[in-house]
């Protein structure tokens, strides 16, 4: 089961107005492996209460360095505290990273991949784009980054560097909600009118191995849909959804009304079985920590897979899945934050990230 180290912040940039950029090392000296892609799980005590948020690795696998982006977001406990506290030399905890929101990579790949980010959902897919420049030479990629305005560009100078130096491998499309760039496709909000005529003109659907998404969700849904109409198919398009349901997922039945009747559930947590009552209406993960359990945890909304668990015995409903795929759901694993047991009797497994 993944545990809390602590990470030293080693610098601090500010990338917006509103948006920081964090790089970390571990305290120990060592190094910390991660996936293009992944995210990190910080835990943080504020005001008496402790908070768990998950940000985005915006590092590639080859920088050696961790770096985060974290965007200040209103009424946003964590990132109002990290914009107003967090300097270098401070020491944050976080989970080892985690996150699926990736494909394997190889120096022998010759591919093209596409990427679509609205905001600060450009945080994991530029992790994902500094890694495959650097480990796919021969690999191609193209980024549609979408923001309200030019103010608003999160890691600009970042992508101008990377783009001046793989000049020929690597396109950058902005579109700009609210910023004039004298050419009606580049501005305003992406729709489906937009996609189809940039799939026709600028991006090369037909010849794409792969392609990233992250962003709310309405924008999400809309990108893939029209990603599948012009060719591609859904096992080659990866999701990292802000929030609603992902694509693709299998159809998730209502809530039974079994789960009016209370359960006891065995949670297993490295190796160790414990049986707890879990109410009516209460989810797995909200009867651990009333247990006192040290269950794994961050966004509790479903979005994050930092809470995923495989169900041993007995059944359980999830109120919402954004996170995991349909293979996943199929052999049983639930996130635990959304998942309502059904049966008198539960049994599921935390998976070791």
């Amino acid at each position: 089961m993944a545990k809390f180290i602590d990470l030293i912040v080693t610098d601090i940039h500010r990338t917006t107005a509103d948006a920081i950029a964090v790089r970390l090392q571990p305290a120990d000296g060592s190094t910390l492996p991660f996936t293009q892609g992944q995210y990190l799980t910080f835990r943080r005590a504020i005001d008496g209460t402790e908070l768990r948020r998950a940000y985005s690795i915006s590092a590639g696998v080859t920088d050696g360095t961790l770096e985060v982006g974290i965007k200040k977001v209103k009424g946003g406990a964590f990132s109002t505290w990290a914009h107003a506290n967090l300097k270098p030399g401070d020491t944050i905890e976080a989970l080892s990273p985690m996150g699926t929101f990736h494909t394997p990579l190889s120096p022998n790949n010759i591919k093209q991949y596409l990427g679509f980010a609205i905001g600060s959902g450009i945080t994991p897919v530029l992790s994902i784009l500094r890694s495959i420049l650097a480990v796919e030479p021969r690999s191609r990629f193209t980024l549609i980054y979408a923001n309200r305005s030019a103010r608003d560009v999160m890691f600009r100078e970042e992508l101008e560097d990377l783009k001046n130096d793989h000049m020929g491998r690597l396109n950058i499309v902005h579109i700009l909600k609210n910023d004039p760039q004298g050419i009606d496709l580049f501005t305003g909000r992406i729709d489906a009118e937009k996609l189809d005529a940039m799939f026709k003109t600028w991006v090369p659907v037909n010849h794409a191995d792969a392609a990233f998404i992250c962003g709310p969700e309405p924008a999400m849904e809309t990108i893939a849909e029209r990603l599948q109409t012009h060719g591609m198919s859904k096992d080659t398009i990866k999701y990292e959804l802000f929030a609603s349901a992902q694509p693709g997922q299998l159809p998730q039945r209502p809530i039974s009304d079994e789960s009016t009747k209370g359960t006891k559930a065995t949670i297993i947590l490295d190796g160790t079985a414990q049986t707890v009552d879990v109410a009516p209406g209460e989810t797995v993960l909200e009867a651990a920590l009333r247990s006192g359990l040290d269950a794994p945890y961050a966004c509790r909304a479903g979005v994050c897979s930092t809470c995923m668990c495989n169900v041993v015995e007995g059944q359980a409903d999830m109120l919402t899945n954004h996170a995991l795929e349909d293979y996943e759901v199929a052999r049983g694993v639930v996130l635990s934050c959304q998942a309502v047991p059904v049966s008198d009797t539960i049994t599921v497994e935390y998976v070791d990230h």
